[in-house]
């Protein structure tokens, strides 16, 4: 399959959902709502089948019932490089706090890139879907290529234009909010 070097080609617009298969989808449904903090949702009633939908932090996911929920892997083992979903969170001190509280076992990673540090806390769903929260706006995103990529449409954004040189200067006072080493940078209205 030949791909297509544009950008967007789909011309998509979000990220919509997840769907998560379940060996209990009350009970999966149970730990996105109280310890992640999603909210559930109506789901159509042409699904003629268990699942619940749930929405929170930006993003929807959509919970299956496995048909064969014995065949499920059993996932104990925290692999921080195992598939995953990742939530930005404000204080990691008090997500460790309060995972330890709930009895759940996680990993901590901590990762340096240019002198800022990001941290990473792992831990399991009931079903061993990898869950990340971090704080991982801390790190610039810069794109490899020199086009100006929009990451987030919101809030209003407005452009400027500065030299490469002058990137380095402006960490301090924008932090994360370099997109391109390729001249253009956004910066959030203030």
């Amino acid at each position: 399959m030949q791909v297509e070097k544009k950008r967007n080609v789909l011309q998509l617009s979000s990220l919509n959902h997840i769907s998560l298969v379940c060996k209990s989808v009350d009970e999966t449904n149970y730990f996105y709502i109280n310890v992640l903090g999603f909210v559930p949702v109506k789901r159509p009633a042409a699904l003629n089948f268990p699942g619940a939908w749930l929405v929170g932090h930006g993003i929807g996911i959509h919970l299956l019932q496995s048909e064969i929920p014995e065949n499920l892997p059993k996932k104990t083992v925290i692999n921080t490089k195992d598939s995953h979903i990742s939530f930005q969170c404000e204080n990691m001190g008090m997500v460790e706090k309060k995972l330890g509280e709930m009895g759940i076992d996680w990993v901590r990673q901590r990762v340096e890139e240019g002198g800022i540090y990001m941290d990473q806390l792992f831990f399991h769903d009931p079903d061993g879907f990898m869950i990340e929260i971090c704080n991982c706006e801390s790190i610039p995103i810069i794109p490899l290529d020199s086009k100006m990529h929009m990451i987030c449409p919101h809030p209003p954004l407005k452009q400027i234009r500065v030299q490469p040189q002058q990137i380095r200067a402006l960490v301090p006072r924008i932090g994360p909010k370099i997109l391109s080493e390729g001249g253009e940078i956004i910066i959030p209205n203030n």
